[in-house]
């Protein structure tokens, strides 16, 4: 009679069971604080347990494509990272509570300020990427990466066609304040 030694199958061979993965549970458990370090160390300490839960939200529907030899620490820690900056991006889109409220109307009718029409003019003259890049980089704050990925290409052609276009504006509303106001 055989004996079966616990980390042995019924033939007696040691055989691991391939393509099998963890429960999601044991997950958790496992890769968890490393999870939680990385939503604090984006966001501090008030934030970070709900990015953490949002994290494994996130996961968790996702877990059951996710290729059973992939690295599951650096996939969780990719996706705290994303949802840490997702909560950022909130926090500044939030409205600030402030003891009164500002006038709605400004203070000067900005359609007919000439500053206004000659940056108006200057960005239209871009090229269009370099226009594209410049509003998503410096208007919208989005990262150079996020900005080659929306309008196409490499992160260094975004920084590249961000500055380029920063540099023509100010050529061009130096130019154009200089002609409306000459040096005495």
């Amino acid at each position: 009679m055989r004996t079966l030694d616990a980390g042995t199958s019924r033939t007696g061979r040691r055989e691991r069971l391939q393509d099998v993965k963890k429960p999601f549970e044991q997950i958790v458990d496992e890769h968890g604080p490393a999870v939680l370090r990385v939503c604090r160390a984006v966001l501090g300490p008030a934030d970070a347990e709900d990015a953490w839960a949002e994290t494994f939200l996130s996961a968790l529907k996702a877990y059951p494509d996710l290729d059973p030899a992939a690295n599951v620490e650096a996939w969780l820690v990719t996706i705290a990272h994303r949802r840490a900056i997702d909560v950022k991006r909130a926090e500044t889109r939030r409205a600030v509570p402030v003891a009164r409220v500002p006038d709605a109307r400004p203070s000067r009718d900005l359609a007919d300020d000439e500053d206004v029409q000659d940056l108006w003019r200057a960005l239209k003259a871009l090229p269009a990427k370099q226009r594209q890049t410049v509003a998503y980089h410096h208007i919208a704050g989005f990262s150079h990466r996020e900005v080659a990925e929306i309008v196409g290409g490499s992160e260094a052609a975004a920084r590249r066609s961000a500055a380029d276009g920063i540099a023509s504006l100010r050529r061009t509303l130096t130019t154009a304040h200089e002609e409306r106001e000459p040096r005495p």
